[in-house]
Parts: C-alpha cells; structure tokens; sequence
C-alpha cells in the first residue's frame, strides 16, 4: 500500500491495520478513493451486521487489460479478508493496485467511524521548492537535499513518479562501467552524434553535449548508495550505433525500478513530499522566482523559496494542447500519464519565458492498440520484427520512432503487429509484464500464431525464415538493421504477436533552458532563480527523441538544476 496516496485523509493507525478487524464497523454502504495510474479509483463497500460483504468499483479510468485483473484479485482477497491487511500489489498492474487498496482503505475508514479530514498546510519557507514528483522531480529533490537543502515537492497528483512509472526502456549512457564490463565500445561522441541525427539536428548542441558528457556519472550516480539503481544490462535501441541502454539485470523495466528508489532517496535525504498539492501560481518578487502558491482540497497556501525548480513534465494527455501546436496528431491515444497537461507554461507566462518547439512531438510506434500500453522498444531490440497484415516485413524495426510510426500508419488500418518467440522474452524480463496483462497473442507454431491474429500463414513463415538467414548473416538486405541487434534467430516456440499503433509518446518542445538548467527568457537571459528540468523543457531531443534519452534526460537535468539551484540558493 501507499500510505502517502492518502495525503492525511485518515489516521495512520487505521492505515496500517486495516481497520476493519479492529473493532465492528457500522452497517451501510460506504465509498473510498485512492489514485491509480490513469486517475481517481472511487470503490464501495457494503457492511451487513458489522462484516463486509460485498465491494466494487464506482468509477474508475484504469485499462482494462490489466486493471480487471487487479480488481479481481484484489477484490476476491479482500471479501475474504475484510481488510487489506497482506494483500499484495498485483504484478503487472502495480498503480491500480496501489490505487485499489488505497481506495479500501479509505472507505474502510469510513466504515469504521473516521472522519475523512484533509490535511490543513500553513504558509511555509524552505531553501527550493520543486514543482512535480515525476522522475526529474525526485532526482532534483534527492540531489538538493543531499547538499543540505530544505526542499518541498509539490505533486498535484496523489502518486509519486509522473511518466517515469511507465518507462519500460532504459537510460542512454556512453563510456560507462558496465559497457565496459560487457567489452562494449562506446563514445560520448558516438552518442552525441547518434542523438544529433535521431533529432534531425534541430537539438541544442550545447545541451546536447552536456547530455551526452554527464551520462556516465549519472549512471554512476544511479548506482551509487544515495540511489541503489541496478544498471547492469546493456542493450541497444533505434537510432543508436552502440549498445547503450543501461536497465536492470534481464531487461527488466527501469521505471518501476527507478521510481520507487528515487523516491526514497528523497525521502532519506530529508526532502519534504507533498502529494495532492497542486501549483497554480509561481510568485514574482521583481522578476525573481521566489516561491508557489499551492492549491489543496484544505485551501490555498503559500511556499516562499529562495528558488523555483520546474518538473512537471510535457503535454502528452493534453489533446486539445496537442492539437493546438500538431494538429496532423489531433485524436492520437496517448502513452502519458493524466497528469501531463503541460500546466507549467501558463504559470511562466509571466516571467516572458522562452517556449522553444512546441510542435515537435512525438509518437511511439508500438501501442498496444485501443490501450494506450506502450511495448518497449527493447523488444524490437533483443530480436521482434514488425509485420503487416499480408505477413511481410515492411520497415528497419530500429529505425527512429518517427519513421518506424509512419511505416505502420502507412499499413492497411494503421497498425502492424509485433512478432518475437520465446528466445526473445527469455531474454528480455519486461516482457513478462505483458503476458501478466494478457496482452499477448501466442502460438505453438508460426502457422497457428497466424491463424489466431489474421495474419498470412504462408508468408508469416517465409518472412521468418528470410530474417533468421540475416540473422545468421548478420546482415538485413531487405531494411539493413543494425548488425548489433541481428542476435536472435526467431525459431524458438511458442511465438507471439500483438497488434499495435501509433500513439503520442513524448513532447519534445518545452520552456528553453540553458545548460545549467536555468529557465531563459524571450530575449535569452536567464530568469533569476527559475530551474527547469525534464519533458517541461524543450531542444535536448530536436525533432526526434531516441529511445533511452528520455530517463538520461530526466536524471542528468534534474540533478544539474537541483545544484545550480542549490548554487542560488548559497547551499
């Protein structure tokens, strides 16, 4: 459970008991709500002569593949129970799950006689406050406070981790420990190269450069005992010429690893996080960021701060912002997480901050379609091939997302499916969360994977067949991927498929920063004590973001505004 999802609304003692066994609860029917990983998870409860006997779901945004399975378990264990007490998060559907029993929690309390009271906060003075608790948020919150900083995170939602939850790829680093453990030879100019053509070479050299040149201290910071990270699997993504995603041993999925961690790092250094605490104005003492105004269901309240940090992210699950900067994007689904509404560049308006390619945003090319859920591009990676409805190849699978994304919306129906056998999820952990979310096609054979998902038998095995050649060859004649990736021959049972699509991914644009992280204004000065860092800002990833850039993005600037923030502050 996450306790601080609740931000006050009951007793501790009733939280860590469960409530429900501690004494009778009163007949009725009783709600609760906790946060889930789309939004607000609103159950009720029904009590009968002082025991529960029946729960469900009120309202609730989770998807379905995976969040009726939490449900269903959670709920089954919970009747049994009458308290969440030893229940654990459904694998695969960590968020909802979290969500759920928070939500019972709350109307256990309910049930039990607690008062529902929200936490009232006074007007308060730290050293630097922090706006959002995404992954660029927390590692700015752990670094500042490790310098001896008093820091406050606001988080307008009621979980920690933003859309760093839902990365499942990695973090970019060039010349790095573990690559050269693994005898693999990298550079960070080979890096910066690499990044410089994904985004076309509309990136900010200078941060890019910067980018490439603290990726691997970043690593290393990662690894190191402030943090605990494990690092230590190397492999290769589109666009980029080496092996050079660093993710937890087997491939597992970085953001449910990183987050939790950064999050108590956080904590452990002393920064104070505060969740359900919206910003809505960013006070100006003479052009001076100095401090927020904060909105919660309680009331409004000030933080005066010798410093202001910016990381709330992009605006990926803001449709209409989308539309208004890429309108050829209008009704895409989205890979983000609701909080990405890009509420920061209105709080800004009025230090005339610099907004530098809005319209640049991106797409992930592999969306499970109708879902929303991203399949990571370290699939592609260690072995998948794309395939179309007519069973052929049709594009380099490692090409940039851009040109990958419009291959398969050039595709009959826009959408193409993802083919890999069980040599490619043995060597790739992340997989196993889609098997746990049912969102995966199997097959014994080629022929009755085909038959299950539409695609042409006959040519499904004949594009198998080329592609294991290359393999052998490592050499593609048809699309020329990377020999790198050309590791795994596709012919070990059972096979997989799953049907994908285009969705909006990541914005590139965002407020224009220079290479301390400082936010700039319309004339190129910096704003006195205004720091940003992550998708909030804009010209690290030009038109095009490389997988694995986005995590490097998110920590190395994140710890760089915290300690050129930390430098204003005189900490």
């Amino acid at each position: 459970m996450k306790v601080a999802g609740l931000l006050g609304a009951l007793t501790l003692t009733c939280l860590l008991t469960g409530c429900g066994n501690e004494s009778a609860l009163r007949d009725g029917t009783f709600t609760g709500t906790g946060t889930g990983r789309n939004g607000d998870i609103t159950v009720r409860i029904t009590v009968k002569n002082g025991v529960v006997s029946d729960a469900g779901i009120v309202t609730q945004a989770e998807t379905p593949e995976f969040g009726q399975r939490a449900e269903e378990e959670i709920f089954a264990q919970f009747l049994q129970n009458g308290s969440t007490q030893g229940i654990d998060v459904v694998s695969g559907a960590t968020l909802t799950s979290e969500g759920l029993l928070d939500a019972l929690d709350e109307a256990l309390a309910t049930a039990h006689g607690e008062e529902s009271i929200a936490e009232v906060y006074e007007d308060a003075e730290c050293d630097i406050v922090i706006i959002g608790a995404g992954g660029a948020g927390l590692v700015a919150a752990t670094e500042a406070a490790s310098r001896g900083a008093d820091v406050i995170v606001l988080e307008k939602t009621g979980i920690v981790g933003g859309n760093t939850n839902s990365s499942t790829g990695g973090i970019n680093a060039a010349y790095t420990a573990e690559q050269k453990r693994l005898g693999i030879k990298d550079s960070t100019d080979v890096f910066y190269e690499d990044t410089m053509r994904g985004g076309m070479y509309q990136n900010d050299p200078a941060l890019v450069r910067t980018l490439v040149d603290n990726s691997a201290a970043i690593v290393e910071w990662l690894q190191s005992n402030i943090v605990g990270a494990d690092l230590s699997d190397v492999g290769i993504f589109g666009g980029a010429t080496n092996k050079r995603i660093h993710r937890p041993l087997g491939g597992g999925a970085i953001g449910r690893h990183l987050v939790p961690l950064l999050h108590k790092a956080a904590v452990m250094q002393g920064a104070d996080i505060r969740l359900n605490n919206k910003v809505i104005d960013i006070l100006s003492d003479d052009g001076r960021a100095s401090g927020v105004l904060v909105t919660t269901e309680s009331g409004d309240y000030l933080i005066h701060a010798k410093a202001v940090i910016i990381a709330t992210g992009g605006f990926g699950a803001n449709p209409a912002m989308v539309a208004r900067y890429n309108a050829a994007l209008e009704g895409f689904a989205t890979t983000n997480h609701p909080g990405a509404t890009g509420d920061a560049f209105a709080l800004v308006s009025k230090f005339d901050a610099a907004l530098t390619q809005m319209e640049l945003i991106q797409t992930h090319p592999t969306v499970v379609c109708r879902t929303g859920l991203m399949i990571t591009e370290a699939v592609r990676g260690n072995g998948a091939i794309l395939v179309n409805r007519a069973g052929k190849r049709f594009v380099d699978e490692l090409d940039t997302r851009e040109t990958v994304s419009a291959a398969i919306l050039a595709e009959p129906g826009g959408t193409a499916f993802l083919v890999f056998d069980h040599g490619v999820r043995n060597s790739l952990q992340a997989i196993e969360t889609y098997v746990q979310q049912g969102l995966l096609v199997e097959g014994a054979t080629p022929a009755e994977l085909a038959e299950k998902t539409g695609i042409n038998a006959y040519a499904l095995a004949e594009t198998l067949v080329r592609y294991n050649g290359f393999v052998r060859a490592k050499n593609d004649l048809d699309f020329h991927r990377t020999p790198e990736s050309l590791e795994r021959q596709l012919k070990t049972a059972p096979f997989y498929a799953v049907e994908c699509e285009p969705a909006i991914h990541h914005t590139m644009g965002g407020l224009k920063i220079d290479t301390k992280a400082r936010v700039l204004n319309t004339k190129g000065e910096p704003i006195p004590a205004l720091f940003a860092a992550g998708e909030v800002t804009g010209g690290i990833h030009g038109a095009e973001r490389l997988g694995g850039n986005a995590v490097a993005d998110v920590c190395i600037f994140g710890k760089i505004a915290a300690d050129s923030a930390a430098d204003y502050a005189g900490l």
